[in-house]
């Protein structure tokens, strides 16, 4: 199928930001019509300019907007929807973490995430259509908390089963399922899916 000229995926990655063999990379190397929100320079774990970025990428955009995001990218993309009121056709949010409670070794502290902005996370409907997708064995989030966000958000929740936070460390890498997440996604909301 074609892509749809005025239809664009715009990719919100985590705090890793670009990663090569990251599924977010791979799913838009081969889409047509995307953008991925570029890395910070400064202020990486600053959640108003990761907000700012991602709203810069945003209002380059005409024509209908759907977005796929993944980890820190799902708060960047509620936190974004709270202050922000441009239209926006769907959302993809994969794996969000649970920025509430201290997270493993290697990740933001907490009071590094309340410093930054990141707390309290929206929990108010969001005003697009959205799919949720949890992994049943996050080690960033317990599955009922994720749960309980996509309630808050009313967000349709899909459950990955076991996939861990979804990233090259729990072994992906190539997620064919983002494709079809996707496809759902748009037939749901009725505009053409991307090409793929």
């Amino acid at each position: 199928m074609n892509t749809s000229e005025s239809t664009t995926v715009v990719i919100v990655p985590g705090l890793r930001d670009h990663v090569e063999n990251h599924w977010q990379t791979i799913l838009a190397a081969g889409l047509d019509n995307v953008r991925t929100v570029p890395p910070l320079e400064h202020d990486k774990l600053s959640l108003d300019a990761r907000v700012a970025a991602l709203d810069a990428v945003l209002s380059d955009l005409d024509g209908p907007v759907v977005l796929v995001a993944h980890s820190a990218g799902v708060m960047i993309t509620v936190h974004w929807a709270a202050r922000h009121d441009r239209p926006i056709a769907g959302a993809i949010l994969a794996t969000p973490p649970d920025f509430s409670i201290p997270l493993p070794t290697g990740y933001p502290t907490l009071p590094d995430l309340d410093a930054n902005g990141w707390n309290p996370v929206p929990r108010r409907p969001l005003p697009f259509p959205s799919i949720v997708a949890a992994s049943t064995d996050d080690p960033l989030a317990d599955f009922a908390a994720v749960v309980d966000l996509a309630q808050a958000w009313d967000s349709r929740l899909v459950d990955l089963g076991a996939v861990g936070h979804l990233n090259p460390a729990s072994g992906y890498g190539e997620w064919p399922r983002a494709t079809h997440l996707l496809d759902d996604l748009f037939a749901s909301i009725d505009i053409q899916a991307p090409s793929h």
